[in-house]
């Protein structure tokens, strides 16, 4: 487990988009209720091209939109979105591999101000909002081994950053005796334990017993852990206290 390569980061923001490329524009997102799949890519997009822009100006602060050339497309044409997603995933992958991951830039995460950051950042944005389009319309929604742990490893830290910066909803996650486990049944040491303590949360590869555990294929847990699969689907077992499991999502849901 751990940080994959800039490189692949950048890889995968195009590639993802082009996974994100062939959905059907029209279709309500049931994991975004208030979205059509349009309203998802232009989401996708606009992130891209903000983090590619804060890359590229060396930004010291948040860009406001406005900033962001072509942060939005032009008109409703369907060639004309498809041609900017895969404009903006290009010129940005572009952008942080000339940057390097070592790059010191703004972000809103304080423990890492790197283009690096904003690789993976986008990279796995996309990995995730490529699951909603996958299941808005209905079809196979995969993802490498690899990718998938860090999804879920990312999404971790950006729990514990939100919680030891105050975030009143990561503020819940403590209570001394209570634990979660992850455990992919398909790949090898893919485990995650997060014991809830009385000053918040940690969390280590690992295996052992705990309040609530959560078994499955390692996708279809990075799918529940970022709240795209219901944690009672017939695709993973849930073994235990599933309510903490539902207090876990609940209180971790603010990205």
């Amino acid at each position: 487990m751990g940080l994959l390569a800039h490189e692949r980061y950048c890889d995968e923001i195009v590639s993802g988009t082009d996974a994100l490329r062939a959905a059907e524009l029209d279709a309500t997102v049931p994991t975004c209720p208030d979205w059509t799949l349009r309203e998802l890519a232009v989401h996708v997009g606009g992130a891209h091209r903000w983090a590619g822009e804060i890359v590229r100006t060396r930004a010291r602060e948040a860009l406001p939109d406005e900033r962001v050339p072509a942060f939005t497309p032009e008109g409703d044409n369907p060639a004309v979105l498809d041609a900017w997603l895969a404009d903006g995933a290009a010129r940005t992958a572009e952008t942080l591999r000339e940057a390097g991951p070592g790059l010191e830039v703004w972000s809103w995460y304080g423990p890492d101000r790197s283009a690096g950051f904003w690789a993976r950042r986008m990279a796995i944005e996309t990995v995730v909002h490529r699951a909603d389009a996958s299941l808005a319309a209905k079809a196979a929604y995969a993802v490498a081994p690899d990718l998938a742990a860090d999804t879920i490893d990312e999404w971790l830290e950006i729990v514990a950053f939100a919680q030891a910066d105050g975030d009143p909803e990561a503020a819940e996650l403590r209570g001394a005796g209570r634990s979660l486990h992850l455990h992919a049944t398909d790949v090898p040491d893919a485990e995650w334990l997060i014991e809830l303590g009385e000053d918040g949360f940690t969390r280590r590869h690992a295996h052992a017993r705990a309040t609530v555990a959560l078994r499955g294929p390692l996708t279809d847990l990075m799918l529940v852990f970022n709240r795209r699969l219901a944690p009672d689907s017939d695709r993973v077992e849930l073994l235990g206290d599933a309510e903490l499991l539902d207090f876990w999502l609940a209180r971790s849901s603010f990205g």
